[in-house]
């Protein structure tokens, strides 16, 4: 006989799992660093948080629930910091963007006055090498 428990237990980890495989297939999919980074850190945070709540679900006990929800916790605080962080650096880098990138807002922030590249480079192409 199948409990309730089980029911959610189940249903969380196939949704984790999903996610999970979206997170994979945009890491492939995606043509530039961003989009990959953006994928793969939206869908694999969610994922993972839903296979941890299917492993507090499973084992049933406060402190599962309570270990398991300062990971989820930690992993929604960290995980797109440090894709910004990323990001930025790989800006700073000049990682081309995808060729069909329509606007580049760090860009415009830059020629805004803001500190940013030094002014004697130009920005980064948006063709891709």
């Amino acid at each position: 006989m199948t409990t309730v428990a089980e029911i959610i237990r189940d249903f969380l980890f196939a949704v984790g799992a999903l996610f999970c495989v979206l997170a994979a297939v945009g890491m492939i999919r995606m043509p530039d660093l961003y989009l990959r980074m953006h994928s793969s850190t939206k869908a694999g945070t969610l994922g993972v948080g839903c296979v941890l709540a299917g492993v507090a679900v499973e084992f049933g006990s406060a402190v599962a629930f309570i270990e398991a929800g300062l990971v989820i916790g930690f992993l929604f605080l960290t995980a797109p910091i440090a894709s910004h962080l990323i990001a930025r650096a790989a800006y700073f880098e000049r990682i081309p963007l995808w060729r069909s990138t329509r606007s580049e807002a760090l860009d415009q922030t830059f020629t805004s006055g803001e500190t940013g590249p030094p002014a004697d480079q130009e920005p980064p192409s948006t063709a891709r090498s």
